[in-house]
């Protein structure tokens, strides 16, 4: 089954727009840079650079948003689709969880 994906942003962009959004985030807060980037555990030069391009690890956008108070909002992110139908539903019961892919 194939899955076509549809969407209006590249991932440098969406970076850049979490970057953007943290950014606003800090300042609504009234958060210095480097307070935020202490609280997060990060590195102020690391914090400066999400923010202006939205580059940054994983793990610094989590530490950063968990700083935030907006962690909660990562928790849906690889979320399974919901059934579509009652016989999807019941096949997605009746199926084993694969341990790796076939592809």
């Amino acid at each position: 089954m194939s899955h076509t994906v549809l969407t209006l942003l590249t991932p440098g962009e969406m970076g850049k727009a979490l970057g953007n959004r943290a950014k606003a985030i800090r300042l609504l807060k009234g958060l210095k840079r480097d307070t935020l980037a202490e609280r997060a555990g990060v590195s102020a030069a690391s914090l400066k650079r999400f923010e202006n391009t939205g580059r940054g690890s994983l793990e610094l956008v989590l530490k950063v948003a968990l700083a935030l108070g907006t962690l909660d909002e990562f928790k849906d992110v690889f979320r399974s689709p919901p059934a579509q139908s009652l016989a999807e539903l019941e096949k997605q019961a009746s199926r084993r969880t694969r341990k790796r892919g076939r592809l």
